[in-house]
C-alpha cells in the first residue's frame, strides 16, 4: 500500500448513506475500519465516536424506500484507517 498519500483525519460522526450530512466522501476513498467493544465490525452504516454508538442493519428489513432498517448500539466505537 502507498502511504505517500495524505488521509484526511477520521470525523467523530460518518455516515456511509450519502444523502446524509455526515457523509464525507474523501474519507471513504481509503479503506476505513470499525472497532466496536474490541471486535471489529463489517456492518456499520453510521458512528459516532464521542457519544458511543453505532448504526447497524436490522437483519433484512428493509423500510418503504428500499432502505435498510437501521438500530443504534451504544458502546466504545474506534474508527482507524486499515
Amino acid at each position: 500500500m502507498n502511504d505517500t498519500t495524505q488521509r484526511p483525519p477520521l470525523p467523530d460522526h460518518l455516515s456511509t448513506d450519502p444523502r446524509s450530512p455526515h457523509y464525507v466522501e474523501s474519507v471513504f476513498e481509503h479503506d476505513v475500519g470499525i472497532r466496536f467493544n474490541g471486535a471489529e465490525r463489517m456492518d456499520v452504516a453510521e458512528y459516532c465516536v464521542s457519544e458511543g454508538w453505532v448504526r447497524v442493519p436490522a437483519g433484512k428489513a428493509r423500510d418503504r424506500k428500499g432502505n435498510p432498517l437501521l438500530i443504534k448500539i451504544k458502546g466504545t466505537v474506534e474508527a482507524y484507517y486499515r
